[in-house]
């Protein structure tokens, strides 16, 4: 349930419209809009007399949301939410790129990077410090060497810094160094993860798990905005499907699905849906027709020599291109 405030409702009515729902033994969740405001009601709604609610001064309706996404419904919030990280606005009439290599190898590789895609048109940079890889002996990332090099980077760039946190222990950690805290696939459904980023306040970037379903992406965002984090950007990275061509099938149908249902920005990871840089252009270009909000891109100055996913890392040069080909699409679709 959510209790939607009139326009320019005055502080007093909300404070008093929240001290009656902890009355009643529910916990709330504010969102202050520009003109409006609307109050989340957290808990088990089927016992709350929520006419009695809508007669409470300031209080414009009381919509009762039978998803079990409550804040993450668009029915919570009609207006799609604009995340802004630093000075990029993601979710706003501008589609943003996110680009730079998988994991940071050393410091002439990701300050390297950072000035190509900056020079190229991107908005952020990201870099792995910590890698969840599959085997237990590849390349496991730098740790707080590799942010110490991603803030450097940020540092020569002015591009805000996204980066991967694996673990409830390493969140305070990398919450120092990154603008933006990612939340890989495979920790997808690690709530109390999940809980422990959205009480950091950090931005947080999203990844759809492997074989996640669309509510269970969506109800891991809840979690995330549930602990107080509304600044919430979701990643749609590829599902596993029988298809075997690709590394995973990049699931263009989930970014109208999401929008239509959820008011959070989406954005597209054609390097991993793909593992193949040949198409990574293509279903950018696919993605943003569809009506992505942005892209995150792995780029890397050498991928034959890269420690991490070269196969699906585009160079610098190719990324520059890609950008061009890709506004074109933007254009076409009324995005800037």
């Amino acid at each position: 349930m959510v209790i939607v405030m009139q326009d320019h409702a005055a502080n007093e009515a909300i404070d008093e419209t929240v001290r009656r729902v902890k009355e009643m033994g529910y916990g709330v969740n504010v969102s202050r809009g520009e003109e409006r405001t609307v109050i989340g009601v957290l808990g088990d709604e089927r016992q709350i007399e929520w006419e009695h609610l809508e007669l409470l001064p300031g209080v414009e309706r009381v919509v009762r949301i039978l998803k079990p996404y409550k804040l993450t419904s668009r029915d919570a919030r009609p207006d799609s939410t604009v995340v802004r990280v630093g000075p990029v606005a993601i979710g706003g009439e501008a589609v943003v790129f996110i680009a730079g290599p998988c994991a940071v190898e050393s410091r002439e590789q990701i300050i390297e990077t950072a000035r190509a895609v900056k020079s190229a048109g991107a908005h952020m940079l990201r870099g792995g410090a910590y890698k969840p890889r599959s085997s237990p002996y590849s390349f496991q990332g730098m740790a707080e060497e590799g942010l110490k090099l991603l803030a450097e980077a940020r540092d020569a760039t002015g591009l805000p810094v996204v980066t991967e946190v694996m673990s409830l222990e390493q969140v305070e950690t990398v919450a120092r160094y990154a603008d933006m805290l990612q939340i890989g696939a495979r920790n997808m459904q690690n709530f109390p993860l999940l809980q422990e980023v959205g009480r950091s306040g950090h931005p947080v970037l999203l990844k759809r798990g492997i074989s996640a379903t669309i509510e269970e992406w969506l109800m891991a965002a809840e979690y995330l905005l549930a602990s107080g984090n509304a600044r919430v950007v979701l990643c749609e990275r590829g599902i596993r499907t029988f298809e075997t061509a690709t590394r995973n099938t990049t699931d263009i149908n989930a970014i109208p699905v999401v929008k239509r249902l959820s008011h959070l920005p989406v954005i597209v990871d054609p390097s991993h849906s793909t593992g193949k840089n040949e198409y990574i252009e293509s279903v950018s270009r696919a993605a943003i027709a569809a009506g992505a909000d942005g892209l995150i891109i792995e780029v890397h100055p050498h991928p034959d020599e890269a420690l991490s996913d070269g196969a699906q890392s585009l160079r610098p040069e190719a990324f520059a291109g890609a950008v061009v080909n890709i506004k074109r699409v933007a254009a076409a679709v009324g995005r800037k």
